[in-house]
């Protein structure tokens, strides 16, 4: 299945700016802490201790704030400045994680953009390229596999 090139409607970015921040931020957090207990997400957690990041998908307005231990992910404070600061549109985001788009060629054609800390960036995508997807039922009838 090929992510289509869309952004989502402006309304739905009006509707979502109206929604507390935490609820995606924990639920984003505590699918990051399955994947590292299961070993999906095979993420050097000493290189990311004491970091705090921030997702933010621009066509939706969602900004989603964590930082990591030296064992787990937590919610991180909205206000709290970061080390990495990931943004791209909903579309985007779907296809670097179905491997459908390079990172790198999201970068270059400027559709995903890394502020911060370029070599925490670095860590950051090879540890999402680590992750094996067929591994989790979910994303595998999402890449069909």
């Amino acid at each position: 299945m090929q992510v289509p090139d869309k952004v989502m409607p402006v309304f739905l970015k009006k509707v979502v700016g109206l929604l507390p921040a935490k609820p995606p931020a924990w639920l984003l957090v505590n699918t990051l802490n399955q994947l590292l207990r299961k070993q999906i997400l095979l993420a050097d957690m000493s290189l990311l201790a004491g970091r705090c990041f921030r997702i933010v998908v621009t066509d939706l307005g969602l900004n989603l704030c964590f930082s990591a231990t030296e064992k787990h992910f937590v919610m991180g404070d909205a206000a709290a400045m970061v080390d990495l600061c990931l943004s791209a549109n909903t579309a985007d985001f779907m296809k670097m994680l179905l491997r459908q788009e390079d990172p790198d060629t999201l970068f270059f054609n400027r559709k995903l953009k890394i502020e911060g800390d370029t070599e925490l960036g670095l860590v950051v995508k090879n540890s999402l390229d680590s992750i094996d997807w067929s591994t989790i039922p979910v994303m595998k009838s999402l890449v069909g596999q």
